[in-house]
């Protein structure tokens, strides 16, 4: 049947299906009597199409076999999709830890499409005339853990008789595979393929005439083979059409169909060859091979802009060809082409005297150009992969020409943007998904223009230098008075010149690859932080329970391990617990985590990355270690190893265990608090109030040190002006201006495809700078987890402080705080200083996204406002607000901001160090 057991379930089924380990009695009757009645009606054969995990828990649940369900779910938890393989000619399902599980066999029983192939293609070169295919091929749960591969073939597989071609298949090693898999259990490592098509094979495909043929894998598995066509990358040379033309004018278009690779064998009769533009008409020269039939003429259609033009004959052809000539006019082309548009492709056609149309393929020779139309346009007579003739009227590109890397690891980017154009530019080297920016310097002189990056240290808006982090780096040219990057101008590369990629080159400390998406757009991508052996789940499953074991049993060090919100910055109390210490001359070495995100680390200290090999040795060997986020459940503390939870907020918005029964709770996380609080040797809460909430909500057994949050001394500190100073210096602010900071939480249900959260932006920026730009400037910290650019950031008024590495110093400078169900307002409220609480969707967030603590209406230390107006006239007017909310912040400070001394990071480093080699008197406090 079309529907599954899921489609035929309530959501509230799956629900307890999904937490069945966390569920009552009742709701496991619940769940049998549903899974009982539905194959009761539908019969077990609605098990046959679900994926094997599935099938065995809903046949688990219908048979109300509680205690093997909690366990199967609970490996489903650890490794969706992941089991063993038992039986060489009749594959049966098996789960590691429960192989005492019995099953019956149309349960356990693995049909092929049980096992799935995984077919990838990572790298398209050539060998002299030779076609070599890179890639990895495995089946499912099926690894090869030896390094003989049995029974593995590739094919080319004709598209429309399905002939077949045996290639030379060689194995190599892909540590790709495993990363890709995405599970835990199995390692593919030994499942990479070499398949080198050679010169003399594309000539007898040739031969063959025109047709399309498609790279297929087969590999021999328990009950037979399983077989796939290897799929495309989406970047690289393994995600974009190549074209290869041969002695005898055929060409081989070496890419893909639908996803699949394949190599396309194309014999055409007619081809453009050439285009010039003059007196304002652009001019393309066809040639038609010697007895073929000519087309009559060229169709340009793009939306409702149509043109068509003869193909006149041409005399004097220096060979066998004959030549035509089609003229379009420029001003025609440009028709509907008005200011602001974005990028208008046409479709070329070459048509014959019956009206039958064919793609307008590209003579090997043909050299793209591009026109100028009216000012900031411009008419590209292009190509894509295939090597079809593209034309396009878009903003003026610019356009790479030159790509070269320096001795010293700075890749120097060179090429044409006419000089009119790149007048008032700046250059930003953007995230693909972070969307983090950097500025970038650029040189332009006489039409082209000069970009240099040094990858290891790119500049920052705040603060030094730093390396860009892993992931895709796309170029633009933006206005340099642009309010946001709606008007950027990608950086593309001269198509004649994408087969010089990929670009890998080495800096200092890391690799580096320039390569390309949609064709021509370049990008810079630092290789990962984490190594062999540490990349993935499966590697990460190894150094958890084999590295991280082996390193516990070795002798602990006179270390601290610091890690603040994962590694994500240099920041909060774990940074005040590390200031202190280097105060005080603790004689430990300190190590900092530091995510994938690069952020700036203190120069002081060893830096290590989250989950590589030597994280798992400092956390395994560090005898003190301070975090204020979760470690994982995995962790488990070791004797004499003191490990410090400093948390990092004082809750509004519910937590823990007080979210049960809430649409967006998550009973396994609920369940699982106890155990991860046992991880700590105590707990530090800011308040009275955060102590019983944190206790009951997280289910804490231990120890709680209701010392104040060390991260808030600093607003009590005596050299807290002199810093503030500092940081008024690093950013640049100007004197004389009030600073407003900006400091929201994040919404769970605002998320990008990525799934990284959304700014949800509803200040209206570009007003709020009309009323108060002249004398004030506005602080923009997002959220770590919130991903997304700040319009008018960079412009005089805005200010994009999310990698500013701690808040802690932007609370100093601020005049005025403007937050909304974000933590920072208990925190800002031991500066005395007013608040504003931007609160435009309460209702919602209140009853729907998280709920709150208390009523925000009556105790918050100041306004709530709904719309950017009104927050507007409160900013222009908050000397008045602070004086009608002079006594509510009063007591708001009395009710959460003590104990409030400015002595919590003394009483936490004491009450760390106590019992142990660097035991210190108590400081008083």
């Amino acid at each position: 049947m079309a529907q599954s057991l899921a489609d035929l379930t309530s959501a509230g089924v799956r629900r307890i299906l999904r937490y069945f380990p966390e569920s009552s009695q009742d709701e496991r009757e619940e769940l049998r009597a549903t899974a009982r009645e539905l194959l009761d009606i539908h019969g077990e054969g609605v098990l046959t199409n679900l994926p094997p995990l599935e099938r065995v828990i809903w046949y688990l649940a219908a048979e109300g076999r509680a205690e093997d369900l909690v366990e199967v779910v609970r490996h489903q938890r650890r490794d969706p999709g992941g089991f063993l393989v038992a039986g060489a000619r009749r594959p049966r399902l098996v789960l590691p830890g429960l192989r005492g599980l019995t099953l019956p066999e149309r349960i356990a029983a693995l049909a092929h499409r049980d096992l799935p192939v995984t077919a990838q293609l990572t790298s398209v070169g050539w060998r002299g005339d030779d076609l070599v295919w890179e890639g990895y091929a495995f089946v499912a749960n099926l690894p090869r853990p030896s390094s003989r591969v049995i029974g593995r073939f590739a094919v080319l597989e004709d598209g429309e008789t399905g002939r077949r071609i045996r290639l030379r298949m060689r194995r190599t090693r892909s540590e790709q595979a495993t990363v890709a898999s995405g599970q835990a259990l199995h390692c593919y490592d030994h499942t990479g393929f070499e398949v080198v098509v050679s010169a003399r094979r594309l000539r007898e495909l040739a031969k063959h005439g025109a047709g399309q043929w498609f790279l297929q894998v087969g590999i021999a598995g328990p009950g037979g083979i399983y077989g796939a066509r290897v799929r495309q990358h989406d970047a690289g040379t393994a995600g974009h059409n190549q074209v290869r033309h041969l002695a005898d004018g055929s060409r081989l278009v070496v890419g893909f169909t639908k996803n699949a690779v394949s190599i396309t064998v194309q014999q055409p009769p007619v081809e453009v060859e050439s285009c010039t533009v003059a007196d304002g008409e652009l001019r393309l020269v066809t040639r038609a091979r010697s007895g073929a039939k000519a087309p009559t003429a060229m169709s340009v259609v793009e939306g409702d802009t149509g043109l068509d033009s003869p193909l006149t004959p041409l005399s004097g052809s220096p060979d066998a060809f004959r030549r035509y000539q089609s003229v379009f006019s420029l001003a025609r082309l440009a028709t509907n082409d008005l200011p602001g548009t974005k990028t208008r492709q046409f479709k070329v056609t070459l048509r014959g005297a019956d009206g039958r149309g064919q793609a307008a393929l590209l003579a090997e020779g043909f050299t793209t150009g591009r026109h100028r139309l009216a000012p900031g346009r411009e008419l590209a007579v292009h190509r894509d992969g295939p090597g079809r003739l593209v034309l396009a009227t878009r903003a003026v590109r610019p356009v790479v020409d030159a790509m070269t890397v320096t001795g010293s690891g700075e890749l120097v980017l060179e090429g044409t943007y006419p000089g009119e154009e790149a007048v008032g530019k700046k250059v930003i080297l953007r995230h693909g998904v972070r969307f983090e920016e950097k500025e970038l310097p650029v040189e332009l002189a006489d039409g082209r223009f000069t970009i240099r990056i040094n990858p290891e240290a790119a500049p920052q808006a705040y603060g030094p230098e730093l390396p860009l982090c892993p992931g895709r780096w796309y170029l633009y040219f933006r206005d340099a008075d642009a309010w946001d990057k709606s008007e950027d101008v990608p950086v593309t590369l001269r198509p004649e010149q994408v087969q010089e990629l990929p670009m890998c080159f080495s800096g200092p400390q890391r690799a580096y690859t320039v390569d390309r998406r949609h064709f021509d757009r370049i990008f810079i991508e630092p290789e990962r932080l984490l190594g062999p052996g540490e990349h993935g789940a499966y590697r990460q499953r190894m150094l958890r329970e084999v590295y991280f074991h082996e390193q516990r049993e070795l002798p602990l060090r006179d270390a601290v391990l610091y890690m603040s919100l994962s590694g994500k910055q240099f920041s909060d109390s774990p940074r005040a617990v590390y200031e202190e210490l280097v105060r005080r001359g603790v004689d430990v070495e300190h190590i900092w985590t530091q995510d994938g995100g690069l952020p700036e680390m203190p120069p002081g200290a060893r830096v290590v990355g989250l989950r590589s090999r030597e994280w798992y040795e400092a956390l395994a060997r560090s005898r003190y270690v301070v975090v204020n986020s979760a470690v994982g459940d995995w962790f488990v503390t070791r004797p004499g190893q003191q490990v410090v939870q400093t948390w990092h907020g004082t809750p509004l918005k519910k937590i823990g265990k007080d979210l049960q029964g809430a649409t967006k709770s998550n009973p396994a996380y609920i369940a699982s608090l106890p155990h991860s609080y046992r991880q700590f040797d105590f707990v530090v809460s800011p308040n009275a109030y955060t102590t019983e909430i944190m206790r009951r909500a997280y289910t804490i057994e231990g120890e709680m040190l209701e010392s104040g949050y060390p991260r808030n001394d600093v607003f009590h500190a005596p050299d807290r002006d002199a810093r503030a100073v500092r940081v008024r210096e690093r950013l640049g602010l100007p004197e004389g201006k009030k600073v407003v900071l900006y400091a929201p939480t994040w919404r769970e249900d605002q998320k990008h495809a990525s799934k990284l959260y959304k700014l949800d932006l509803r200040i209206d920026l570009a007003a709020a700078q009309a009323e108060l730009g002249h004398d004030h400037v506005l602080l923009f910290r997002k959220h770590p987890r919130v991903h997304g650019n700040v319009p008018g950031a960079g412009r005089g008024f805005v200010w994009d402080v999310t990698r500013y590495p701690d808040i802690a110093d932007l609370y100093l400078v601020a005049d005025v705080l403007v937050t909304d169900y974000s933590s920072a307002f208990f925190d800002f409220a031991h500066s005395g200083k007013p608040m504003l609480l931007f609160t435009y969707d309460l209702e919602h967030y209140r009853d729907t996204l998280r709920g709150l603590y208390f009523d925000l209406t009556t105790r918050a230390p100041g306004p709530l406002l709904e719309t950017s107006e009104d927050l507007v006239k409160a900013l222009r007017d908050v000397d008045a607000v602070e004086a009608e909310y002079r006594e509510k912040y009063a007591q708001f400070i009395r009710d959460f901001c003590e104990p409030g001394d400015g002595l919590a990071t003394a009483r936490v480093i004491d009450r760390m160090l106590v019992g142990g080699p660097h035991a210190a008197a108590p400081t008083d406090g």
